[in-house]
């Protein structure tokens, strides 16, 4: 589990985030979502221990980080996978040797060990034979597999994932989706995610924090968002016209 306590981020006189407390639950999906400059962002990297903040606390299992020394951050960060939006991967190298980067990082692993372990994780997200090619070769689908496999390599007990469906076709992105719920449910690591897409709110959401202008606005499940009263919630949630008929069809089967 990881606790947020009273989290305060500001960026000069811009005040950013404004007193976040939540939980992010081990073995679940946890979705972060708001509209762009809600804080979604700034609170990611804030949990990854990218940036300091000015007050409040963000605890790994009771380890509350900013108490942390140097080297307990270290190996916190070696339990840590994450999936960038965009995929991230090294384009000199090839899809194997990017799914290895990890290992070379923070393991002593020999390289036959090493090599199993790609080979493994690379079946896990049905790439089988996809080593030897380079990431330009994959299309984007395959890429974010691929971010998928190295953010799985080392076995970490918290998974990130930053936009993890930008960029693909919708039928691509519930694939993504849920091979990011079966590896949660497999691994049972504490995954975050950080989200616009309704989608995937709905697919996978399994604890859900909206933040807006900084604040944690409402948290729930993809079971109850669609019980909610408060406004801001349901202006983001139905801003399309396919949630609205997905609600009436939702409060018609429960009455």
């Amino acid at each position: 589990m990881i606790e947020v306590k009273d989290l305060h981020k500001s960026f000069g006189e811009a005040h950013i985030l404004k007193g976040i407390s939540t939980n992010f639950e081990k073995g679940k999906t946890n979705l972060i979502i708001g509209q762009s400059g809600s804080g979604k962002t700034v609170f990611l990297k804030c949990l990854l221990g990218l940036f300091d903040y000015e007050k409040g606390s963000i605890a790994y299992e009771g380890r509350i980080i900013s108490e942390m020394k140097p080297d307990e951050k270290g190996n916190l960060r070696a339990e840590i996978g994450m999936v960038f939006q965009g995929s991230a991967l090294f384009d000199s190298m090839t899809i194997a040797e990017n799914v290895m980067f990890p290992l070379r990082m923070f393991t002593k692993q020999s390289k036959s060990e090493m090599e199993d372990r790609v080979d493994f994780v690379l079946k896990r997200v049905n790439l089988p034979d996809a080593h030897h090619k380079m990431p330009s070769e994959a299309s984007g689908g395959m890429q974010k597999r691929v971010a998928i496999a190295r953010a799985i390599v080392n076995n970490p007990k918290y998974l990130f994932c930053d936009e993890p469906n930008s960029g693909l076709d919708p039928k691509t992105a519930i694939v993504i989706d849920n091979l990011i719920q079966e590896i949660t449910d497999e691994y049972q690591m504490t995954t975050v995610i950080n989200s616009h897409d309704m989608n995937s709110v709905m697919e996978i959401g399994e604890k859900i924090v909206f933040l807006k202008d900084g604040l944690k606005e409402w948290e729930g499940s993809k079971d109850t968002i669609f019980k909610t009263d408060n406004k801001a919630v349901t202006d983001f949630v139905y801003s399309s016209n396919l949630f609205k008929k997905v609600r009436r069809m939702y409060i018609e089967e429960n009455q």
